[in-house]
């Protein structure tokens, strides 16, 4: 079993910053890339950020030059530096991973329970 834990989200003003972590655990063979999403109350989950096991980021427009993601792979560790935050970053954060569970395995995507991050004005 593969279990996805998030941490650090909370309750912020405009102009802040938080950091979320996510730590992948359970039977993992390798991981191919990590990731972020939210989604927001009445709209659909959306790509945050994202990173490959090869040091690739990308990012929605949205968050570009405010959120960083970094990884630590070698401790399945993932995470998203977000600063100047503004209400409309006010969403559930979902970790994500794409990984094996074996070297003969397909790679599966997996989810954490999600973190809430709100940010008042």
């Amino acid at each position: 079993q593969v279990q996805l834990v998030e941490s650090g989200g909370g309750l912020v003003q405009s102009g802040g910053s938080l950091r979320l972590s996510c730590a992948a655990s359970g039977s993992i063979f390798s991981i191919n890339a990590m990731g972020w999403y939210r989604q927001a109350p009445g709209k659909q989950r959306e790509l945050v950020a994202r990173v490959t096991s090869g040091g690739t980021t990308n990012y929605a427009d949205s968050v570009k030059g405010r959120f960083t993601i970094s990884s630590d792979l070698a401790k399945n560790t993932v995470y998203l530096q977000m600063n100047s935050l503004k209400p409309e970053d006010t969403a559930v954060y979902y970790c994500n991973a794409d990984l094996k569970v074996a070297h003969y395995a397909w790679v599966n995507t997996y989810w954490g329970q999600g973190t809430q991050v709100t940010v008042s004005s």
